[in-house]
């Protein structure tokens, strides 16, 4: 990082990183990662957690004390409202994601349609929550998804299913227009993104003829997504559009690669992790290239990352409270990142899950893979945890 950039955001200042935490939440935490830090531990615990929830007390009541408490901001919108409160005293912003997934029944999709709809009608009240996201796995079969993505004809049963899909997302996507709060949809496993990304430049289309509503999400650990972030650019030229991206790393990569060796296709994932970086990083210069344009949620935990985006809005003198540049982390995760960030005045939004602990677990579970998979990310947080310790210490 630049010196000039360096005296403006230290990603090593523990004291404002971990302002927010007690001495016993430091503690807990230190003790947490410790845990989902070991491979062995981990891929222990992730067949006994489904059971354990399911069997109930006390096992329910231990997941989520530990890993649901530090990860999640409650099982409804108002166990939400202290971390919401918490987060804002500190400039931090709020993104409510309700991480119900992996449902099969139309009920099921309706609800949880309801519930994303919820949560916009919750951020009016409050401008510290600028988004609302949603996964479509939550609104929509996976097997619908899978055969629509594939090119395969739909039977006249699973065109209406289609159609059923298309109309929730245009409902949430619509609201998110009406109440002039933007909306996002997380991105997915490679063989059901392309019906992702068919529905999101729809809707891209249809609401953001003035500004950016609506945002598409691009896992840049695939090897063509920085081509398809160029075509989105000249869609929205075209078409007359300003395109939303929020851009991360992925959280699918073992499973990609798993699938593809099975089934004897190229994987879609980069070669290695300098792949990824340097494709996040160029398609954050393109973006800021092209800033009239788009807007940009840059959800990262890479330090480096978010260094670039700095030195690009100093170079393009984009003031750092442009509501088109936002940074993201999730919750209970790289707080060095996302509290520095805002302490410098920046624009930072929180991810935080919530919904029921059964249901939040296959989201738990990524997050476990992720600090175990991850080269340094457990070790990572232990470190500047180690030494917020030590300084409040000493």
């Amino acid at each position: 990082m630049p010196n000039n950039l360096r005296r403006m955001v230290s990603f090593e200042n523990t004291e404002i990183a971990f302002k927010s935490k007690s001495n016993q939440e430091l503690s807990k935490a230190w003790w947490l990662f410790r845990f989902i830090g070991s491979n062995q531990l981990v891929r222990i615990a992730k067949p006994f957690a489904g059971i354990a929830v399911n069997i109930g007390f006390p096992f329910r009541y231990m997941i989520k004390q530990t890993i649901f408490q530090h990860f999640c901001g409650g099982e409804n919108i108002g166990d939400c409202e202290h971390t919401i409160a918490h987060l804002a005293k500190y400039h931090v912003h709020t993104i409510l994601d309700y991480s119900v997934e992996g449902k099969e029944s139309e009920a099921d999709f309706d609800r949880t349609t309801q519930e994303i709809i919820d949560t916009q009608e919750r951020s009016v009240l409050d401008e510290h929550i600028p988004f609302s996201v949603f996964k479509l796995t939550g609104i929509a079969r996976f097997a619908i998804l899978e055969k629509a993505s594939s090119g395969e004809t739909l039977t006249e049963a699973e065109r209406s299913e289609l159609d059923r899909i298309r109309h929730r997302v245009e409902r949430i996507c619509k609201r998110a227009s009406e109440l002039e709060r933007s909306v996002m949809m997380d991105a997915e496993e490679s063989w059901i993104q392309p019906i992702m990304d068919e529905l999101m430049l729809e809707m891209m289309k249809r609401f953001n003829k003035e500004k950016a509503v609506v945002y598409n999400t691009f896992q840049m650990y695939r090897h063509d997504r920085l081509a398809k972030l160029k075509e989105l650019h000249a869609q929205a030229l075209e078409f007359g559009f300003y395109p939303g991206v929020k851009l991360v790393r992925g959280a699918y990569m073992e499973k990609e690669r798993a699938r593809a060796l099975e089934m004897s296709y190229p994987s879609p994932i980069q070669p290695d992790k300098n792949a990824t970086d340097r494709d996040y990083n160029a398609a954050l210069t393109f973006m800021m290239e092209h800033i009239d344009r788009f807007s940009i949620c840059a959800g990262s935990h890479n330090e480096s990352s978010a260094a670039l985006l700095i030195q690009l809005m100093e170079e393009k003198k984009i003031p750092k409270n442009d509501q088109r540049v936002y940074f993201s982390q999730l919750l209970g995760m790289s707080d060095h990142i996302s509290f520095n960030l805002s302490h410098a005045g920046y624009n930072v939004a929180k991810y935080v899950p919530y919904g029921p602990v059964k249901d939040v677990l296959p989201y738990l579970i990524r997050r476990a893979d992720e600090n175990t998979s991850v080269a340094g990310q457990t070790s990572r947080e232990l470190s500047l945890l180690n030494k917020e310790r030590t300084r409040r210490k000493k």
